[in-house]
């Protein structure tokens, strides 16, 4: 799961990146809003965590601009102002969830994971299919009573195959999704993901579709 993080108190921002990072997620970070709506406009994220108080475009301009296109990506807005009119102000202009500062990180994770499952029509956070359960919090399948362990990186290409499941996804959109700016994609490394995938949970999985990318079927066989 790629996210947007748009937050300009440097300390702050390096221990959310941080935190997110170890959770499972891959992030991008921008400290204003231009920045950030550059961003937007050039990459595909799952979900921003947005704060109000920015330089160069105020988050709250950023949130209507968002909404103004007509983006229904889920957005998370961090800020210290904490009274009723404000946060109302905030989810009337296109939030879908609050969190007040100084928050605590495993809050901030609950809450991301929620707005998620809720994008992506389901009410927990494990996804079934056939005999396989993905539990993506604790980077593993459970197929039985056997419990398979995967890589943060397996995890976010199974996670995002089940999530479109019938759909295939290239190469170039599961690397996006993977890969923040400051990380370096190996030549093959989606391929090196996949095989170890198939090896792990079976050959007939995930399907290579010639020339377009990798699909698993709506309905398990």
């Amino acid at each position: 799961m790629r996210l947007l993080l748009v937050e300009d108190d440097p300390i702050l921002g390096n221990g959310v990146e941080a935190g997110l990072k170890q959770a499972g997620f891959t992030v991008d970070w921008t400290q204003d809003g231009k920045s950030a709506q550059l961003a937007l406009e050039t990459t595909q994220y799952e979900l921003v965590v947005l704060d109000l108080g920015l330089p160069r475009l105020p988050g709250m301009d950023l949130l209507r601009w968002l909404r103004a296109r007509g983006s229904d990506l889920p957005v998370l807005v961090l800020t210290a102002r904490d009274a009723i009119p404000d946060r109302i102000h905030g989810l009337e202009a296109g939030a879908d969830d609050y969190l007040v500062k100084p928050f605590a990180l495993g809050e901030l994770v609950a809450r991301i994971r929620a707005l998620l499952r809720r994008a992506h029509g389901r009410s927990v956070d494990s996804i079934r299919y056939g005999n396989l359960e993905l539990i993506p919090d604790s980077l593993s399948v459970q197929r039985g009573t056997d419990t398979i362990a995967l890589s943060r990186r397996e995890c976010a290409i199974l996670t995002h195959l089940l999530e479109h499941r019938g759909t295939a996804i290239s190469r170039a959109r599961l690397e996006e999704n993977l890969y923040g700016w400051d990380e370096e994609v190996e030549s093959n490394a989606v391929e090196v993901h996949i095989h170890n995938l198939r090896r792990k949970l079976g050959a007939g999985l995930i399907r290579t579709i010639r020339g377009v990318g990798y699909l698993i079927p709506r309905e398990p066989a």
